[in-house]
């Protein structure tokens, strides 16, 4: 089965060090939305999407990126990062629409600083750490 995820890291790199961790011990291949904005997705099996969680949503260039290149009908996973809570609503209603079946959900905390947070130092310092990325790897296996 041919895997692939898309992502971006836009802040501290949290999500970009969970992927490409995974990409070392699994057979995935990975698509930088900013790098590969028009990627083809059509010969994966599997596609996972990837992303902080900024304002209660994946980051829009995700949003952008599914709405534009996932064909229909395809089989998506979902990966987050985040300083305050996983929410996957945003790409979901995306996928919907494209008829595409969600066959997982991974998040984990992820370093913030974003507003009241960079007055105290930020929160989740030091995450994804070594156990969320195990978690994410076994994640990314077992599908």
């Amino acid at each position: 089965m041919r895997k692939a995820i898309v992502y971006v890291s836009v802040h501290h790199g949290n999500t970009e060090k969970l992927v490409k961790s995974i990409a070392e011990e699994c057979r995935v291949d990975l698509i930088d939305v900013v790098k590969q904005p028009d990627a083809d997705l059509g010969s994966y099996d599997m596609i996972g999407f990837a992303s902080g969680i900024y304002f209660s949503k994946f980051h829009q260039s995700i949003l952008d990126f599914a709405e534009k290149n996932l064909p229909d009908n395809k089989k998506v996973f979902l990966l987050c990062t985040y300083g305050g809570s996983a929410n996957y609503k945003s790409i979901e209603q995306i996928l919907h629409k494209k008829h595409s079946k969600v066959f997982g959900k991974f998040g984990c905390k992820g370093y913030d600083t974003f507003g009241p947070f960079k007055l105290v130092g930020g929160i989740a310092k030091g995450h994804p750490d070594e156990d969320d990325i195990k978690n994410a790897v076994e994640f990314v296996n077992g599908l």
